[in-house]
């Protein structure tokens, strides 16, 4: 079995089915569950993305930055495919030329807009799971294969070195 093939279980059983599609220069709500103790709640960070990466893969993430008070830039990075992001709201987005927007570290006030900010209403939120009946009979095979991936994977003493890598080329 291939590593994608585990890749794209693993994106299956622990991924959003729809993550949202964000781009770098857009302005975001993100609606984030934070646990505290025995209680939850939820907190919105509100601020521009500027940086998208992995796109929507398991690992993709995006950087979202804003100015908080006392004039303080202030910048978190959110797993996409996290359960702990439960809504993103986009307010609006605007036309960059950059994939990192990291020169906005270094402005504050009237020059952290952008010349062509277009308003962009757009709402992601996780749909709620259904929760199904499983039937006890059926195996699993997902986790059987991950075992199986993970027990053929070879360790660093038996992976081959460049001479018997060259004896099979000949």
């Amino acid at each position: 079995m291939l590593r994608t093939d585990v890749a794209h279980l693993l994106k299956a059983k622990y991924g959003k089915q729809n993550p949202p599609k964000l781009r770098a220069g857009d302005t975001v709500k993100v609606h984030q569950r934070i646990t505290e103790g025995e209680k939850q709640r939820i907190q919105i960070f509100e601020g521009i993305v500027t940086a998208v990466k992995h796109g929507q893969g398991l690992d993709g993430s995006f950087t979202v930055r804003k100015i908080a008070a006392g004039q303080v830039g202030v910048e978190r990075v959110f797993p996409l495919h996290s359960p702990n992001v439960v809504k993103v709201e986009r307010t609006k987005t605007a036309k960059v030329r950059r994939a990192n927007l990291l020169y906005l570290r270094g402005r504050r006030g009237k020059a952290l807009r952008f010349k062509s900010e277009v308003a962009a209403p757009f709402t992601w939120e996780e749909p709620a799971k259904v929760d199904l009946p499983v039937e006890e009979d059926v195996p699993v095979v997902e986790d059987e294969i991950v075992e199986e991936v993970v027990a053929e994977a070879p360790t660093a003493e038996e992976a081959p070195t460049e001479e018997v890598a060259e004896e099979k080329a000949a």
